[in-house]
């Protein structure tokens, strides 16, 4: 198929053998495994995933690529969704699912956040990101990458960075260096109100370099920061994924 990668989709596509091989590999899909691919494009992972898996259900918004994709593979084999990924229903693919892609680099933040709300139906996911936002997520407490989305993930899933792929490997190349993640939900979050946690994660990191006396003021008075035994000198960067969750549970309560 001759199809121009388009940038209002973020289309890159892998072309790397190698490097398909590899990711394959981390994923180990089983023949039974019910699982879901974000942006096939032209079949790069989709191929090898369809020479194991006996059905793969896939997310695609280009109608040009679906067209392509519905005439090379037969519909028992592969389903065709021709949706949005950032609007789709994951959970309407039943459960334990295992989600693997190349994501668009232009909207991987907000479909990952979209995905963790279907956490409950979802197994395993293995994605290509951009190694920046990779760092990002697995990022430790008062290192330069901890932020907002390290702690909203690292609540809710098990991260691993498997290994990065350079722009090379990709047509066309992008101009940033990616990376394979491996996210597995985890049995249960920390913080019983998850919009509450949600909101005093955003709340001290809205102005990183103030301290939580700052960025917390109206949420956490001087009597509520001893009483959790938390610095109300320190900054968002240096809270634990539990101190977080501890102050969300803490406010809950109240």
């Amino acid at each position: 198929m001759s199809h121009k990668p388009r940038k209002r989709f973020g289309q890159n596509f892998l072309k790397d053998d190698a490097i398909i091989a590899r990711i394959v590999e981390a994923i180990r899909p089983m023949p039974s495994d019910r699982m879901a691919e974000i942006g096939p494009g032209l079949g790069a992972l989709t191929v090898p995933l369809l020479s194991i898996l006996n059905h793969l259900d896939v997310i695609e918004i280009d109608r040009d690529i679906v067209a392509h994709l519905s005439k090379r593979f037969p519909s028992e084999k592969l389903t065709i969704h021709q949706r949005d990924a950032l609007k789709f229903d994951f959970s309407s693919l039943g459960k334990n699912l295992r989600v693997v892609g190349n994501l668009p680099y232009n909207i991987s933040t907000p479909l990952l956040f979209h995905l963790s709300e279907f956490s409950d139906s979802i197994r395993d996911m293995h994605f290509m990101l951009q190694k920046e936002v990779v760092d990002r997520m697995v990022a430790e407490p008062s290192t330069h990458d901890y932020g907002r989305l390290s702690v909203m993930l690292q609540h809710r899933f098990d991260m691993e960075k498997c290994f990065e792929v350079p722009p090379e490997c990709f047509n066309p190349a992008p101009k940033v260096d990616s990376a394979i993640i491996r996210m597995i939900p985890l049995e249960s979050a920390e913080a019983v109100d998850e919009a509450l946690f949600s909101k005093i994660v955003a709340a001290a990191f809205s102005q990183r370099r103030k301290t939580l006396r700052n960025t917390l003021k109206g949420i956490l008075g001087k009597e509520d920061f001893v009483i959790l035994s938390i610095d109300p000198q320190a900054r968002a960067e240096n809270l634990s994924i539990s101190e977080f969750a501890k102050i969300a549970n803490y406010l809950g309560e109240k």
